[in-house]
């Protein structure tokens, strides 16, 4: 199955465009309407999912790289374990691989994470993301839906 790690690799080249692309053409906190509800504003978030961490004094890159680099590592293992049948398993797990590698290269290399999706309704912003954190999200929400659909083969015996 780990020929899903192409998914893995599309996710993490995609994400790494989009932030190259603006970072290139946007100054720090720059802000455009893309849409009615969605704005393209450059930021840099030093924490973790919803800026958690991001007051803290600098260990957080570290401790937040330490466990994007366990996680890539179990996903990996889990992937390269799943049967034939199971491909909305690999999917999900591609897609939030992907997105783990995206951020933690960010980490690595800048200290923080570039995001630059902002989503509001009047004055209410959600955090402001990315598409690694898009591909998080969707494979976490793929996760559960898989959870909550159960063993099928124990349902059919």
């Amino acid at each position: 199955m780990l020929k899903w790690l192409c998914l893995s690799v599309f996710v993490i080249v995609f994400d790494q465009l989009t932030k190259f692309w603006v970072m290139t053409n946007f100054d720090l906190y720059d802000s455009i309407a893309l849409l009615p509800s969605v704005n393209l504003t450059y930021v840099h978030n030093t924490g973790a999912a919803f800026s958690f961490l991001s007051s803290a004094d600098g260990w957080q890159r570290w401790f937040l790289a330490a466990i994007a680099l366990i996680a890539t590592i179990v996903l990996t293992v889990w992937l390269s374990r799943l049967k034939r049948d199971e491909r909305w398993m690999a999917v999900t797990l591609s897609l939030i691989l992907g997105g783990a590698v995206g951020n933690l290269y960010d980490r690595m290399s800048y200290g923080y994470v570039i995001d630059f999706i902002d989503v509001f309704y009047k004055t209410w912003h959600w955090p402001v993301f990315n598409v690694a954190d898009s591909a998080i999200s969707v494979g976490v929400v793929m996760m559960l839906i898989d959870a909550f659909r159960g063993d099928k083969s124990a349902a059919t015996k």
